[in-house]
């Protein structure tokens, strides 16, 4: 299947890249895995082995992209819960012991 990383074209199979990813041992997982057998690698740590570049040159989303249309099981960071900012009176009154309602 051609898949496109980095802006090269790729002619990427199942077989191909559990071939290529065969004998590589797993980083530890930071975020975006997939998952290759019974091992969890990096999305990073997949797309520099099997297109032969640099991490710097491709994103995670666009190996974890072509890894799920190749059939792999792919896992994404969950998303972030947003930070509540206080105002500088909300700082004030909470330092002060009296909360102001938002």
């Amino acid at each position: 299947m051609r898949c496109v990383i980095a802006r090269f074209p790729f002619e990427l199979t199942k077989s191909g890249v559990l071939e290529s990813m065969k004998g590589i041992k797993p980083e530890p997982d930071t975020g975006e895995s997939v998952t290759i057998g019974r091992r969890h690698y990096p999305a990073k740590q997949v797309g520099q082995v099997i297109t032969r570049q640099d991490r710097r040159d491709f994103s995670a989303a666009e190996v974890l992209r072509a890894m799920t249309q190749l059939g792999f099981t792919c896992r994404t960071l969950p998303a972030a819960a947003p930070v509540h900012v206080l105002s500088s009176l909300q700082k004030a009154s909470a330092m002060l012991g009296t909360p102001v309602s938002v």
